[in-house]
């Protein structure tokens, strides 16, 4: 009964969705904008006063949070003067600030991690029959049964594994978005297939460490065999993203190489080009061994699309080190490298060394 009064409460209401960060959270907000849809709310711009403002966050940089605080101010102003306005802040600055983010701001209504995304609706729910709302706990994610709001008729995301089991010394993401959990390949093999069936020509799979995916199954699968499951379905391109160096395998190489739907396009993160660097960022491996990887997806693939991420001014890094991530820049000729200067992130191993470089170096 309860519930139905919340959901009577919420139908016909106005909200926004503003999103910050990368392409899982781009998917994410598609999920929970079909969550609103599904309780009878419409969309609205931001200048519109919408009644719920969701606000899915990133904390993978400094700058990154900072913009939350204040993207939220005008909506904080609004409920100051007495609107009626429900404030979500969801998403990675969400799961890390957790309860603390409820006192600093206590005009926000609910605080919820990503791996509630796919439960935005009972969430929601409970806020509006009063209280404030943290839902950071861990929680197994499920799977969604209502229909992602697409941005795009063309192209969309796919998650086929949430969360991240390694522990790379600079990075927030195993704090804020938890153990990997791979979807069920039946579960991601239905939904391509829907998206072919509905005109979508175009899916790009997600993960944050896509290459484990099916590592926590029994019995174990592989990245590879989930892309060889969806070579009969009427999708003209399937791309992913994004790939860990330890995790690049022959037989993964080899099914983007025969998988006609598969785009020869990799987006493999190498961080620095030097060794001891890679040492102290707990990556697993060396720039050798990255080099071999480039190698050997070239030789299966010559015309093979390679994009990465690096990080400049990590703790301690040297201008000889440097140099040595410039030089395998030059040396593998990317089609584009994402560049970031080493931003101090909580709960991290690298955060807490004194050596850190000074922003100016960066």
């Amino acid at each position: 009964q309860d519930g139905g009064r919340a959901k009577d409460a919420l139908h016909s209401k106005t909200y926004t969705v503003i999103t910050m960060g990368c392409q899982m959270n781009q998917a994410d907000s598609e999920r929970m904008e079909g969550q609103l849809a599904s309780l009878g709310m419409r969309p609205v711009l931001e200048e519109e006063d919408p009644d719920v403002v969701l606000l899915n966050t990133c904390s993978i940089r400094d700058k990154a949070e900072k913009k939350v605080y204040a993207r939220l101010d005008a909506h904080l102003q609004r409920k100051r003067k007495g609107q009626d306005v429900t404030l979500v802040v969801t998403g990675c600055v969400a799961q890390q600030e957790g309860e603390d983010l409820l006192r600093a701001v206590p005009e926000v209504d609910v605080v919820m991690g990503p791996q509630f995304a796919n439960r935005l609706a009972d969430v929601l729910n409970e806020s509006v029959l009063g209280g404030q709302i943290c839902a950071t706990e861990d929680s197994r994610i499920m799977e969604d049964v209502t229909m992602p709001n697409r941005q795009s008729s063309i192209s969309a995301w796919v998650n086929v594994i949430y969360g991240c089991n390694e522990r790379c010394s600079y990075c927030v993401v195993p704090f804020t978005r938890g153990s990997e959990q791979s979807r069920p390949m039946s579960s991601i093999r239905r939904e391509v297939e829907t998206l072919g069936d509905e005109g979508f020509r175009e899916v790009t799979l997600l993960g944050q460490n896509i290459d484990a995916y099916g590592r926590d199954f029994t019995p174990r699968r592989t990245f590879a065999d989930l892309l060889r499951s969806l070579s009969d379905l009427d999708i003209s391109r399937i791309r992913f993203l994004t790939s860990h160096p330890r995790y690049i395998s022959d037989d993964l190489i080899r099914a983007v190489r025969d998988v006609p739907s598969v785009c020869e396009q990799f987006h493999i993160p190498f961080q620095s080009g030097d060794d001891e660097i890679l040492r102290q960022m707990d990556r697993g491996y060396t720039a050798e061994r990255y080099r071999r990887i480039v190698d050997n997806i070239r030789r299966a693939m010559p015309n093979a699309g390679l994009s990465a991420d690096a990080i400049v001014g990590f703790p301690g890094e040297t201008e000889e080190q440097f140099q040595r991530t410039l030089q395998l820049v030059e040396e593998i000729g990317f089609l584009t490298v994402n560049l970031a200067a080493y931003s101090p992130r909580p709960n991290t191993l690298a955060a807490q060394r004194p050596n850190q470089v000074p922003e100016e170096d960066k």
